[in-house]
């Protein structure tokens, strides 16, 4: 399974661009899954429904299941937050596993920069960004830089550095 991730700063636009990308990707025919970095108490169940209540009389996981979907919910207890591969291994094998967050983590990303958030840029310090999407040109960084609007490109530069497509020309031969 290939994997690639978006990686920046709060509020620098990493969800709104693979919400973008999603039906890029899948509209060319790749089977493609996201793993999301969540902060310390985000909870996916609600007080009341069954499967909370499961989890809060002392369950380890409780998976709940229909004929639409199925999840997991996995309660650390206080052990360890789990790494990006382990929580990788539990996924089902696609074409491209997309991952939005894990920002220190070693699989190759793009940061997603908006001068405008104020934050300094990842790609200094960080070998495992390969590109940077943003809306400005940003004339000092050392990867590729392309425009945070530019789905198609931004979907054309994963495919090709994951190797699930050859390289691309833009424009007339």
């Amino acid at each position: 399974m290939k994997i690639f991730g978006l990686a920046g700063w709060s509020g620098s636009g990493k969800t709104t661009l693979l919400k973008r990308l999603l039906p890029e990707l899948i509209g060319r025919g790749y089977s493609v899954s996201t793993v999301k970095h969540a902060h310390h108490n985000f909870d996916i169940d609600k007080p009341g429904k069954d499967s909370y209540e499961h989890r809060r009389a002392g369950a380890t996981e409780v998976m709940v299941g229909s004929a639409n979907r199925w999840a997991l919910m996995h309660e650390n207890r206080g052990g360890p937050e789990p790494s990006l591969d382990a929580l990788v291994a539990r996924m089902s094998p696609v074409d491209l596993l997309l991952v939005e967050g894990f920002k220190r983590d070693s699989h190759p990303k793009m940061e997603i920069h908006r001068p405008s958030v104020g934050k300094d840029l990842l790609c200094v310090d960080d070998p495992y960004i390969v590109a940077v999407a943003s809306d400005e040109t940003l004339p000092q960084v050392r990867v590729p830089v392309l425009d945070l609007d530019d789905v198609p490109t931004i979907a054309d530069f994963i495919l090709v550095h994951v190797e699930l497509m050859r390289s691309v020309s833009h424009g007339a031969a």
